[in-house]
């Protein structure tokens, strides 16, 4: 068996918040880990009064901080963070989403509620926080209705461009039958101003993104539909369009009722001349139950995924991943005893643990 360290990193019930969900994990420029989440205080809920927490480390993620918090506006939901930081100036922006606390996911579809997209920004490596500025017209359309940014880490690609992967719900029905659908917003000044990039049209919901090592921008999303398996978009400008798209048969999502799960993906480094590895993260299963969270790594840039090892083998569902300080592979992942939105736990794992696992062809049915 691989050798995987874990603790509990946020505990629902705990802090004042009864269920914590949606992680996102970053490294900031100083070598700081930071731990990102939703604390939902009223119920496990996708909506309610939510709002964004972070824990940092100093050491790799061997010890926490206490919570602190990111946003929290009274009688609202505030979810699905986003971060990345920039290169030149190590500030990190947030993407995030905000909607009424009684105006969840349906009412919004309905057209009976909003859902706006805002961003926040720390120049101190996460310690403090700016006051959140909406950006709502830049990045999404009118048609649009729900919509959500991320949730994980974004991307800066080599030239400084900033992108957001985001999904949202296209208004037709005004219905459950409205399609979702992946798509990427970017920035070209360093989060100063937002633009609408590429539009898979493939089923989409939930995705990641990654740059290849030729510059090709690769999107791996959750399909939300009776395919069970994610789709995938990639890129020759930096995502402003996909000029392939297609499904990834050998990364199954789990069904329930046609739902699937978030994913996510890592980059590792790679010595000069040599190709670098892809690491995705999800639950392993083509079963209707969110568990068995596994990573996969691809050796060709995402056109292809192997098995390697199972984070965890019970009930557990979204995830982010990021690169310690340390080289090792960082998993910030919801799961339980019972259920996958029990808690919130961190694994770090070798990366050494990875090249000698044996790669698995085939999903296991659960």
């Amino acid at each position: 068996m691989p050798m995987i360290q874990t603790l509990t990193l946020f505990d629902g019930g705990c802090d004042g918040y009864h269920t914590y969900r949606i992680p996102a994990l970053l490294t900031a420029a100083n070598g700081d880990l930071l731990a990102f989440c939703e604390g939902r205080r009223d119920n496990a809920g996708d909506s309610g009064r939510i709002d964004l927490l972070v824990k940092s480390s100093t050491d790799g993620g061997q010890t926490w901080s206490a919570q602190r918090v990111v946003v929290s506006e009274p009688e609202m939901t505030c979810g699905n963070p986003c971060p990345v930081v920039d290169r030149e100036t190590g500030r990190i922006l947030m993407p995030f989403c905000k909607n009424r606390a009684d105006g969840g996911e349906a009412l919004i579809k309905a057209g009976h509620a909003s859902r706006t997209v805002w961003i926040t920004r720390s120049d101190d490596h996460g310690r403090t926080w700016s006051p959140p500025e909406e950006i709502t017209p830049h990045v999404k359309k009118n048609v649009w209705t729900w919509y959500a940014t991320g949730p994980g880490h974004a991307i800066q690609l080599t030239g400084g461009r900033i992108v957001v992967p985001c999904d949202h719900n296209t208004g037709i029905r005004h219905d459950e039958s409205d399609p979702y659908g992946s798509h990427l917003i970017y920035s070209e000044d360093r989060g100063a101003t937002w633009r609408i990039g590429a539009v898979l049209s493939l089923p989409g919901n939930e995705s990641c993104a990654l740059e290849c090592d030729d510059g090709e921008l690769y999107l791996n999303c959750r399909t939300r539909s009776e395919f069970g398996v994610r789709s995938y978009g990639r890129s020759r400008d930096g995502g402003l369009s996909f000029s392939e798209e297609g499904f990834h048969p050998e990364l199954p999502e789990p069904r329930r009722g046609h739902g699937g799960c978030q994913g996510s993906l890592l980059k590792l480094p790679a010595p000069d001349g040599a190709t670098s590895r892809f690491v995705f993260c999800n639950p392993a299963t083509t079963g209707d139950e969110r568990k068995r969270l596994a990573l996969y790594t691809s050796d060709d840039q995402g056109l292809s995924w192997q098995e390697r090892l199972v984070v965890c083998e019970g009930p557990s569902a979204y995830s982010d991943l990021a690169l310690l300080p340390g080289g090792e592979i960082g998993c910030l992942y919801e799961c339980g005893d019972t259920r996958y939105n029990e808690r919130l736990s961190f694994a770090r794992i070798a990366v050494s643990e990875i090249e000698d696992a044996q790669p698995t062809d085939k999903a296991v049915q659960l």
